[in-house]
């Protein structure tokens, strides 16, 4: 669903977090759903003032400076979501957790985390919408989760809080434990993976991962939980974030996720027998320290309905089995 709207002119103050910013990357951080042709175009036409002065998109903004925005408009896209709603309000009732620096969201399975690539809008442009033209404007996406994967999405909601949660992902202070039901009768305990990871793209531009010693450190570790007849639920701790890194692995090593279409089993058992519709894999613990004070943050993120009954099937299916003579 496109919402057309028209903005008129205003004028905005440059805080300290955002001083030192490009011109035009200012303006295209706040004017998200204007073309970057039609923002560029504002600057070199003159219709942007800093300090009621023309500017170049390369100059560097101070705090204080007082940048006009010119009148314009915007077509922000609104996509259902699984249940086929196209408000946005639902969206804010998945907030775990919120402070004034950051949210964390319980993302659905089937929701991109931003637009592209065929998809009219994810989780960041329908939280954007929700939030108004204010607060929404200033989210920004701090990690990435797959479409497909469930659970805790990290947002900040001021730029300084941004970079100081980049900052922890680079040097390895924020850690992820997901949960995965995996396929395949599981032996030993923890078992952990250090493969190498290269990105690629398939036939239509559908990106693929693969092991291979030319492509980027990765390393997961795999705890198992439960073990049923023909899968195992597990826990999973990663040291580094991966396109595609949890899934790949775990074919590598002979135990796909439970679900994954794209490195899985065509003839998943649990797919076929227990009608499992989704990849069952879930972000379920987030922690990081706050960019304001350094309190250390957790977020837990249970598992949806859907994969709780799940489990629940498949330990009834294990001991009924269990009973059963030879």
């Amino acid at each position: 669903m496109k919402i057309n709207k028209k903005f008129p002119a205003k004028t905005v103050t440059v805080g300290a977090d955002e001083a030192d910013r490009r011109l035009d990357n200012f303006l295209l951080s706040r004017l998200k759903d204007v073309p970057r042709a039609r923002v560029y175009r504002m600057i070199r036409g003159g219709e942007v003032r800093v300090n009621k002065g023309r500017a170049r998109p390369d100059r560097r903004l101070a705090a204080g400076d007082r940048v006009r925005i010119p009148p314009f408009e915007s077509a922000n896209q609104v996509a259902a979501d699984a249940t086929g709603r196209r408000d946005t309000g639902w969206i804010e009732q998945r907030i775990l957790y919120e402070d004034r620096d950051l949210l964390v969201l319980n993302k659905p399975t089937g929701l991109a985390v931003h637009g592209g690539s065929g998809i009219s809008s994810g989780a960041i442009e329908l939280l954007r919408v929700a939030r108004g033209d204010v607060g929404g404007q200033r989210l920004e996406l701090v990690h990435r989760l797959d479409r497909a994967t469930s659970g805790c999405l990290l947002i900040a909601k001021r730029r300084a809080g941004l970079r100081h949660l980049h900052a922890q992902f680079r040097v390895g202070e924020v850690h992820k434990r997901y949960a995965a039901l995996l396929l395949g009768q599981w032996s030993g305990g923890d078992r952990k993976v250090s493969e190498p990871l290269l990105t690629g793209h398939r036939k239509g531009g559908q990106r693929h991962v693969r092991v291979d010693p030319s492509g980027k450190r990765a390393a997961t570790t795999f705890t198992p939980e439960m073990q049923f007849d023909q899968s195992v639920f597990v826990t999973i701790d990663i040291d580094t974030g991966r396109t595609h890194q949890i899934r790949v692995h775990a074919a590598h090593i002979g135990h796909p996720v439970a679900g994954d279409e794209r490195y899985g089993l065509a003839s998943d058992p649990v797919r076929a027998e227990f009608g499992l519709r989704r990849l069952f894999l879930h972000a379920g613990v987030l922690s990081f320290k706050s960019p304001r004070d350094e309190r250390l943050i957790r977020v837990e993120c249970p598992l949806d309905k859907e994969l709780q009954a799940l489990l629940e099937s498949l330990s009834a299916d294990s001991r009924a089995g269990a009973k059963s003579p030879d």
